[in-house]
């Protein structure tokens, strides 16, 4: 879900193609969690699934929307997540309990023969054997990707920071709070998308926000836009009542440190503010990864998609030809200058 500060500050939009050539380090789960959303029966809510019964909705919006990516000339690097943090624990429980319950009115619309797109999308997980797969199909596409030892949102902060990559990539603005210079929203969503429960779509476009600017703009640090954070509520707390992202800005502006906010709201969370506060400045990230572009496999990739995923082999065959081509486009010496 991600730290709520939406009416804060907006982003810039771009077009795909004006990413062009840059690096972008993307939060793997968040994207595949979007996949697993929206790639479903837009009635019964059904996931995509292959011969034996096995769901492959991220599958299919990690090849087909990665391949976009890099016909455009984008350089994705996806970052998985580690070990969460030990005050992610209650999220990760409520967001359980929040997925069983949509389960089952999931189920119980079916059985009225109810549109039940929404309860299915909120139903949606992740599990170790998905996460393997896409592992092993970005491998096959030749698409590098980084282990993070905790949260990937902040390995990505973290390659952003360096200036190995342009941009973090998640529709969370997480990444900001782990001090990213940079973040791109709407990468894997660009296109017509349809709005929840109207009969009506909208253009979704890349989105650029800048860290530095936000911070001039609200007249804050990144250490006062933590504490926005902790007092609208992030993953690791569940933030102050009736505090939204205006007022939490007026209190840090008024009261200035962490300490002093903190002596003039009631702390709710379960866990010490003072330890998810340094978590943030100073999170456990990726110190030593392999990035590398590799030439797709396409024996791999078709071995994985089409015999082991049902998926049609006419249209892998056509994604793999873009990969070819997009990889061969280059010199050797250009290419090994993207993940430097």
């Amino acid at each position: 879900m991600g730290v709520k500060l939406e009416g804060l500050f907006e982003g810039k939009e771009v077009e795909l193609v004006e990413l062009s050539g840059k690096k972008i380090a993307i939060d793997a789960y968040n994207t595949l969690y979007q996949f697993l959303s929206i790639i479903r029966d837009r009635m019964t809510g059904e996931p995509l699934r292959d011969s034996k019964g096995r769901i492959t909705s991220h599958l299919s919006g990690l090849f087909y929307r990665t391949s976009n990516l890099i016909e455009v000339g984008i350089k994705p690097i996806f970052v998985f997540d580690g070990e969460p943090p030990v005050f992610k624990k209650r999220t990760v429980e409520e967001r359980k309990a929040i997925r069983e319950k949509a389960k089952e009115k999931w189920e119980e619309a079916v059985k009225k023969g109810e549109k039940a797109i929404t309860y299915a999308q909120a139903a949606s997980q992740l599990t170790d054997e998905m996460v393997e797969d896409s592992k092993k199909l970005l491998d096959a596409m030749g698409i590098p990707w980084v282990q993070a030892p905790s949260e990937g949102e902040a390995t990505c902060a973290s390659l952003c920071s360096q200036g190995l990559v342009f941009a973090a990539g998640s529709q969370d603005m997480d990444s900001l709070l782990f001090g990213s210079p940079r973040l791109v929203r709407n990468l894997s969503i660009t296109g017509k998308r349809k709005l929840p429960r109207k009969e009506a779509y909208v253009e979704i476009k890349p989105e650029i926000i800048e860290l530095q600017q936000v911070l001039s703009n609200l007249g804050i640090t990144r250490e006062q836009l933590i504490i926005i954070g902790l007092l609208v509520g992030t993953d690791y707390n569940p933030g102050i009542e009736r505090v939204g992202p205006k007022t939490a800005l007026k209190l840090v502006k008024e009261y200035k440190t962490l300490k002093k906010v903190l002596e003039n709201v009631e702390w709710e969370g379960e866990f010490d503010p003072e330890e998810i506060y340094e978590f943030f400045l100073n999170p456990p990230v990726a110190e030593k990864y392999k990035v590398e572009f590799k030439k797709p496999n396409a024996e791999k990739i078709l071995k994985f998609m089409v015999e082991e995923h049902d998926f049609s082999r006419e249209r892998v065959e056509k994604v793999i030809d873009t990969l070819e081509k997009s990889f061969s486009a280059g010199t050797q010496a250009s290419l090994k200058g993207w993940f430097k």
